[in-house]
């Protein structure tokens, strides 16, 4: 049973959609560990199952993914509120961090919040060597500390160890002021959490956890005014304009606009990436939140803690919660020496009142 608390949300069909979805996935644990690998829906498995039999029969032909993978880019497009023409597709986050990084002016100074998941603060590390300067603050205190020698900010929409949110609307208007750029990780956010990238210089997000996806999938944003000063030193064949004619040398012949970044794509995962994401949009992006925030607060109220507003919960916890959760079949994870739930379209209030049932008395309000 969905959590009555949240059924009020207006997209009644989006709520109707997420009840039929939700019948997609039979995990065997309540499994609220999402923020380190997301579930697959039956039809990724089966679209999955299908290209692998025509790989072992011998009939599978790499031009037949080029289906998936535009129908991925074009859905996670209008996820996120930009064109298509603005994604450019990859298999990992730092990939594309490291092309922001290299395209820094010597002497740079890039911003990035204390504990911040590394691949959006090593690609900016290893540019020392051009005197490229990181500076690491609260993530609380992000947007006061941007300044006019802050070339960059390198932020998770969402942080990874803990579920908190960056005040994104602070920040933008910070750098506003100062003609900085930003750089958002939406690893943690998008697939639960409202983002309309067209804000931001740069937004990146791996597929396999929230977006449903096995690893290997990797969206990249970048402001049409901007991707000409992003230099795709990892082009290869797959970023050419016409990519199964720019297979062997030159001229450089690359697509426009952000596609002449692509990163050539691991191609079953793609292939399970694109009716991941339609499964997404069948329940929409209002009810997602809705859903995922309604059942976190849940567990929150339940255990003591005031509610919340990301689908991330984080609570310090003792030895023994650990030991229960696993004894009653509850998968999450410990991050940063806490306790790490996180709630997603699969879970239902009967997996948060389980949950409470194993840990009451042994977390920490």
């Amino acid at each position: 049973m969905l959590n009555s608390a949240i059924m009020e949300a207006p997209d009644v069909d989006g709520w109707a959609n997420l009840a039929a979805v939700q019948a997609e996935f039979d995990p065997d644990v309540v499994y609220l560990n999402t923020a380190t690998l997301g579930l697959p829906p039956r039809r990724c498995l089966e679209a999955v199952q299908t290209v692998l039999g025509q790989w072992r029969a011998g009939t599978a032909s790499p031009l037949d993914y080029d289906v998936p993978i535009e129908a991925a880019r074009s859905s996670y497009a209008k996820l996120v509120s930009v064109d298509p023409s603005a994604v450019a597709l990859g298999s990992q986050v730092s990939v594309f961090a490291g092309l922001v990084a290299a395209s820094l002016p010597a002497g740079s100074e890039v911003l990035v919040a204390e504990g911040e998941f590394t691949s959006m603060v090593f690609p900016f590390l290893a540019q020392a060597g051009r005197g490229v300067q990181v500076r690491e603050v609260p993530l609380e205190h992000l947007a006061s500390a941007v300044s006019p020698r802050t070339t960059l900010v390198a932020v998770s929409a969402v942080q990874s160890a803990d579920g908190r949110l960056a005040d994104l609307d602070a920040l933008v208007d910070a750098c506003a002021v100062t003609g900085t750029r930003i750089l958002l990780d939406t690893t943690q956010a998008v697939g639960w959490l409202t983002v309309d990238a067209s804000r931001f210089a740069y937004t990146v997000g791996a597929g396999y956890k929230w977006l449903l996806a096995p690893r290997g999938t990797c969206f990249f944003t970048v402001m049409p005014e901007l991707a000409s000063e992003l230099v795709p030193h990892t082009a290869g064949w797959f970023a050419g304009d016409d990519r199964w004619d720019s297979l062997y040398g030159g001229p450089l012949r690359l697509a426009g606009g952000a596609r002449k970044l692509d990163v050539s794509p691991v191609w079953h995962s793609w292939v399970a990436q694109a009716p991941a994401l339609d499964l997404l949009a069948e329940v929409g992006p209002a009810v997602l939140q809705a859903h995922a925030l309604g059942l976190a607060n849940r567990f929150r109220t339940a255990v003591g803690l005031p509610p919340g507003n990301s689908a991330i919960v984080s609570v310090v916890a003792d030895s023994m919660a650990i030991d229960r959760l696993q004894r009653a079949g509850i998968v999450g994870s410990v991050r940063a020496g806490r306790l790490r739930l996180a709630f997603h379209l699969y879970n239902t209030a009967a997996d948060v009142d389980q949950t409470v049932e194993a840990v009451a008395n042994h977390v920490q309000p």
